[in-house]
C-alpha cells in the first residue's frame, strides 16, 4: 500500500490545529481517579519498601495524568475535583508536599481555586529532586515552578511534562 496522501509542512500543519475549534467538554462525566485515592496507593507503596521515585511516577505524575484525562472530558472544573478530597499523609513529607505542589500548579495554571488543604505549612519539604538526576538539578534549580520550589520540590520544566 502507497501513501496516496499530501504532505503537509508544520507551519500548514500548525495552522490546521490553530484553526480548529476546541472540543466542547462532554456531560455526563465524572471523576475517575483522585489525588487521594492516588496517595492512598502511595501509602501502600512505601509501606512495601517503595522508594519516593516511585511514589512520584506512581502518585504524582499519574494524578497529574488523570486531572488531564478529566479536564479534556470534562472542563477545569470537574478537573478541578481530582483535588476535592485532601491527600491522606502517606508518612513521605516530599510526596505530601508534592500532592499540595500539583494542586496549587494545577490551579494557578488552570484557572481555579487550590483546595485549602494544599495551603497547609506542614505540606513542605527540603531540597527534594524527585526522579531529577544529578546532571540536571542546575536546570531544575532555575526551572522549577513557584508551587514546588515553595514546598522544597525541585523539578525541571520536564518534569511534569507528559506524552
Amino acid at each position: 500500500m502507497v501513501f496516496q496522501g499530501d504532505v503537509l509542512p508544520i507551519g500548514a500543519l500548525l495552522e490546521r490545529a490553530q484553526a480548529t475549534p476546541a472540543p466542547e467538554p462532554a456531560t455526563g462525566v465524572g471523576v475517575r481517579h483522585t489525588a487521594a485515592s492516588n496517595a492512598r496507593h502511595c501509602l501502600d507503596l512505601l509501606a512495601a519498601g517503595e522508594s519516593l521515585d516511585t511514589c512520584w511516577r506512581f502518585g504524582i505524575l499519574q494524578t497529574l495524568d488523570d486531572y488531564t484525562s478529566t479536564l479534556r472530558r470534562g472542563g477545569a472544573g470537574l478537573a478541578a475535583q481530582v483535588f476535592a478530597e485532601e491527600p491522606p499523609r502517606t508518612g513521605a513529607a516530599e510526596i505530601d508536599a508534592a500532592f499540595a505542589a500539583l494542586a496549587e500548579y494545577l490551579a494557578e495554571r488552570d484557572g481555579w481555586q487550590a483546595p485549602a488543604w494544599a495551603a497547609d505549612p506542614a505540606r513542605r519539604t527540603k531540597g527534594w529532586y524527585p526522579a531529577v538526576p544529578d546532571i540536571f538539578r542546575a536546570e531544575a534549580d532555575q526551572q522549577s515552578p513557584p508551587a514546588f520550589r515553595k514546598r522544597g520540590i525541585l523539578i525541571t520544566g520536564r518534569s511534569l511534562a507528559r506524552a
